[in-house]
């Protein structure tokens, strides 16, 4: 099988670290390497080079190439720019399936915290072999550890057609704390991986149902320029395809997992100094408790507070209450909007 690294995200919720020119997958946000390399890295161990594809916005190709530099150019599959990952897929299942190529590919997120990833690759080849029946879809149920608001949810059913691989009854949107705490309560249910393994032709089949509009734009073009793609319906592949087709099915694994989204999932992968404080940079700090602190570009001193998040580089400062960390991407939107 093949894997296809989806790596064109934005990142905003990382501003001011991450930013539009250099996002949070480009960034190493939990080593030495970015999380981009990290995630080639891993799949490297299991796959020979030339089944590992990065699919990207045309203005990270320059950093795709920088950080996996031995990448051929015919393994990056370029986004005139970000459309969601709707016409993301889209267009990586029209590139193989005009070379002929319909080979079972993982569809895998560039961000993710996966330290133990042994078990992950018996758990792709199983999807493999249930992704080769028309059709097919599979996903990675990861089993719940907390009541996160951040994640979408998997609901499956208690029988499937083999061992572990369980039917899809509904995927669950993001929810708020009181059904968070409810979810993980019941059985099968599993946060979603963010990770899809089917064939190109399953792509094809269900956008041609489910999206006909967005299909026909894709393929009525012998190549797509930025201005048609502009025109590309701005949509996840949850909503275009996943929580409206009929053969979906979901592998639980049980292992340290984490989407590294926000400021909020990075505290939870840092040690902390005394009283809960995360520090990372010149920092100087008295009478204060559970920060998270990074500074680049200067000695910051800090004194007397609370909760907050404080993050400094030549790219900008955020001052802001840990609370308050899901209004970050409407405010940078709002701003992107008044300087456009």
């Amino acid at each position: 099988m093949k894997v296809v690294i989806m790596a064109g995200g934005k990142g905003t919720r990382f501003w001011p670290w991450s930013t539009k020119k250099r996002p949070k997958q480009f960034l190493p946000l939990v080593s030495e390497e970015t999380m981009l390399q990290q995630t080639y890295s891993r799949f490297q161990k299991w796959l020979a080079p030339e089944k590992i594809f990065i699919v990207t916005s045309e203005e990270f190709v320059p950093l795709v190439k920088e950080q996996i530099r031995f990448m051929h150019d015919e393994q990056i599959i370029i986004e005139p720019e970000q459309r969601d990952t709707g016409p993301c897929m889209a267009l990586t299942a029209l590139k193989f399936l005009e070379e002929e190529d319909d080979e079972v590919f993982a569809a895998v997120p560039s961000d993710h915290f996966i330290p133990e990833d042994a078990q992950l690759f018996e758990i792709f080849e199983l999807g493999e072999e249930i992704a080769e029946a028309d059709h097919s879809i599979v996903t990675i149920g990861i089993t719940p550890t907390r009541p996160e608001t951040g994640y979408g949810y998997i609901q499956a059913k208690s029988e499937g057609p083999k061992n572990n691989v369980l039917p899809v009854e509904a995927f669950i949107e993001k929810p708020d704390k009181k059904k968070a705490q409810s979810l993980i309560s019941k059985e099968n249910v599993y946060w979603n991986g963010g990770v899809f393994i089917w064939k190109p032709s399953t792509i094809a089949f269900y956008m041609e149902k489910l999206q006909p509009e967005l299909w026909k734009m894709a393929t009525e073009s012998q190549k797509i320029t930025r201005d048609q793609y502009s025109l590309f319906p701005k949509i996840s592949v949850d909503y275009a395809i996943l929580e409206k087709a009929e053969t979906i099915y979901t592998i639980p694994v049980n292992m340290l997992w984490d989407d590294i989204g926000s400021w909020g999932a990075w505290d939870r992968l840092h040690k902390k100094s005394g009283d809960d404080n995360l520090l990372i940079g010149n920092i100087s700090i008295s009478e204060s408790k559970n920060c998270i602190i990074k500074s680049e570009d200067r000695k910051t001193v800090v004194i007397g507070v609370e909760d907050l998040i404080i993050a400094s580089t030549p790219h900008g400062l955020l001052i802001c209450h840990k609370s308050y960390e899901k209004d970050l991407k409407g405010i940078l939107q709002e701003i992107s909007n008044r300087e456009a």
